[in-house]
């Protein structure tokens, strides 16, 4: 039987779970509470959105072709930041700019892998990610996290084979929010280094790390770009969602293979997005400094919230960046409750079933609650209906 690429993995748990509320209707009392995505909901500060309307009205080279791997001085600026966050040494040819953090971990596997290759990633893991290997005819390699949430370097080591092109982590993980040591990522790289192998280390919500200061020494090591492939996302920053920027820093020599991917799929990122990346680079980190304190005091609240649900038989497992990760109390399957949580609590957000491989009993247990876009007083409402949830 013919199966496309895009038959070889599943719908897109974003737009699955929105066909669940389609005519449903909420009540006044109890709106929506959407705990699905983690996207910022709201536009970009008023001076970011300026430069962008600026340059749409005044530059003619925001509205043309530009460079596959990005604008210059987007590189060069980016390439300053990671060299001064990680007192690393990244150089302007060092990265590229992409159309969105999913495209640069596409444009990574499309450099590394051949169909029938495999990619060791941490499950639960980011679905997108799951889906680009199965879309790209790669095998994903499950490696199940600890009670802690934390992948384990010993095991990711028995499941390495020829086959084996990379090993995956993203951290502060989604979906569970565990901030990784710093140790155990340095484990993994050398791991990767040992075999041969890249690391593909995803830092999209680095910017909201609970830590102070740079979460790993990597861009400190001798030649960090022979097995790092270091993965940023400019959307959550900078509430540029819509404009898809995102990022890659590895060896000159990768980025040369990623290029033509790029230039197939894209020909280049977008260029006023480009542009408002930039000017957020350079002069909004005071602004970011802000959103991270407010990121990390909803972690906070749901913290605080947490044992009135931890009386009803609910357990933490994680939570970080934009992410709590929790297990349920009940018979049912979290895919199940996901759809009643819906129509008898007005809450959307998404089973842990669609962070697992098909068929792990975990993932009918768990749910991932993204809570970046809910205040403190929507964290308490939230934490309100799922006490008052029986199904």
């Amino acid at each position: 039987m013919h199966i496309s690429r895009t038959e070889a993995t599943f719908c897109s748990p974003i737009v699955e779970s929105r066909r669940w509320t389609e005519g449903v209707t909420f009540p006044p009392s109890r709106p929506l509470i959407n705990v699905s995505q983690a996207a910022p909901a709201d536009p970009p500060p008023t001076g970011l959105r300026q430069a962008i309307a600026d340059a749409a009205l005044n530059e003619t080279d925001a509205h043309l072709y530009g460079a596959v791997l990005g604008r210059s001085e987007l590189r060069a600026a980016l390439a300053a930041q990671i060299s001064e966050h990680y007192d690393g040494t990244v150089g302007a040819a060092q990265v590229g700019i992409t159309s969105g953090c999913n495209q640069a971990f596409a444009a990574a596997i499309a450099a590394l892998c051949g169909e029938g290759d495999e990619v060791i990633i941490p499950v639960p893991w980011y679905f997108n990610h799951k889906m680009c290997l199965d879309m790209a005819g790669v095998k994903a390699v499950p490696l199940p996290v600890g009670a802690d949430m934390m992948p384990d370097p010993q095991a990711a080591a028995q499941l390495i084979t020829p086959k084996t092109r990379a090993i995956t982590l993203v951290t502060p993980n989604n979906p569970t929010g565990a901030e990784y040591p710093s140790g155990l990522v340095q484990a993994f790289f050398d791991l990767a280094r040992k075999h041969g192998l890249a690391l593909i280390l995803d830092e999209t919500y680095r910017d909201f790390d609970s830590r102070e200061g740079a979460p790993h020494d990597l861009f400190q090591t001798p030649n960090w770009d022979e097995t790092l492939i270091h993965l940023y996302s400019f959307s959550k920053a900078y509430r540029l969602t819509g404009h898809r920027v995102g990022a890659i820093a590895s060896s000159t020599e990768k980025l040369f293979e990623m290029e033509k991917f790029l230039d197939t799929i894209t020909i280049c990122p977008a260029q006023l997005g480009q542009i408002g990346a930039h000017w957020g680079l350079e002069n909004l980190q005071s602004w970011l400094a802000g959103e991270r304190l407010e990121i990390l005091d909803r972690k906070a609240a749901i913290e605080e919230e947490f044992p009135r649900l931890a009386e009803k038989g609910w357990k933490l497992l994680g939570c970080g960046a934009y992410f709590a990760y929790v297990e349920h109390p009940f018979e049912e399957a979290s895919s199940e409750l996901a759809k009643k949580l819906v129509q008898d609590a007005s809450v959307l957000m998404l089973p842990g079933m669609m962070f697992m491989p098909e068929g792990d009993p975990a993932g009918s247990k768990q749910f991932r609650i993204a809570f970046a876009n809910v205040d403190r007083a929507g964290i308490v409402s939230l934490f309100d209906r799922l006490c008052a949830f029986h199904p």
